[in-house]
């Protein structure tokens, strides 16, 4: 299914945003295809604002929800197969995203049938930069490490249960070695240059980085964006007075 360029309109109560979807995505582009084409967006709300991070939409049990009534569980009865295109899709300022459920229920990371977030955030120093990197560093080193863990549990076991001191450092030792060798292998998490650039003029979202599946970007009505991510909001970071989503339709 070829769709060059798809652009989408989101047209909202605050002004009108176009957004482009990836053909790299091709299963999130699809499926934000079809809702659209279906009306499935028409009337639902902008249900989750916060402020210098991202808003959030594409819960059906927002349309006409009365004030107060918590929102963000909706959706169809199917998930979507994370598509990471790292780094050459990243969470800069405007990028479009799908939201999911966390990785204690999800550690695929697949994606919400309809849920997505419009990415704001905020802009970075340098060096705030390579801190995020150094505990990029660290998470992936605890996530090799957890992995051989769970891989050696019964060694591990049967080596506390005879009490052996010896073999369980022995055998520590054995995986802190083979974690550093495998994340020798993988590489050091590190920035791009466009991510640098980005993430230090434009702004956004770094340490979402390959946690959640970009999908689009905004190409018109950045400002919009920026005007609903400001509104005053209430519990649960659903706004004061609803942003509506009038009509979702393709360009």
């Amino acid at each position: 299914m070829e769709n060059k360029q798809t652009r989408v309109m989101i047209k909202t109560t605050m002004g009108d945003i176009v957004v482009r979807l990836y053909d790299e995505t091709p299963k999130h582009r699809d499926n934000f295809i079809k809702l659209a084409n279906e009306g499935y967006f028409d009337g639902t709300l902008f249900h989750r604002v916060i402020k210098d991070f991202m808003i959030q939409g594409g819960d059906p049990d927002s349309k006409g929800a009365p004030a107060g009534k918590n929102l963000g569980t909706g959706g169809p009865d199917y998930t979507i197969p994370a598509e990471f295109v790292y780094p050459q899709l990243f969470h800069k300022r405007g990028a479009l995203s799908a939201a999911r459920l966390g990785d204690e229920v999800n550690p695929q990371r697949e994606s919400s049938g309809s849920q997505f977030y419009i990415v704001w955030g905020k802009t970075y120093k340098a060096a705030e930069l390579k801190q995020m990197e150094r505990q990029l560093a660290m998470q992936q080193e605890q996530a090799v490490f957890n992995q051989l863990v769970a891989e050696n549990k019964s060694k591990i076991m049967d080596l506390r249960r005879s009490r052996d001191r010896a073999g369980l450092q022995e055998l520590q030792d054995e995986l802190i070695a083979t974690t550093k060798a495998i994340c020798s292998e993988q590489g050091a998490p590190t920035f791009t240059a466009e991510q640098q650039q980005a993430y230090t003029t434009v702004g956004g979202t770094p340490f979402l980085d390959n946690q959640y599946t970009v999908f689009g970007e905004v190409e018109e009505g950045l400002d919009i964006v920026e005007k609903i991510q400001k509104v005053e909001t209430l519990r649960n970071d659903r706004p004061k007075d609803d942003v509506v989503m009038i009509e979702v339709k393709l360009i």
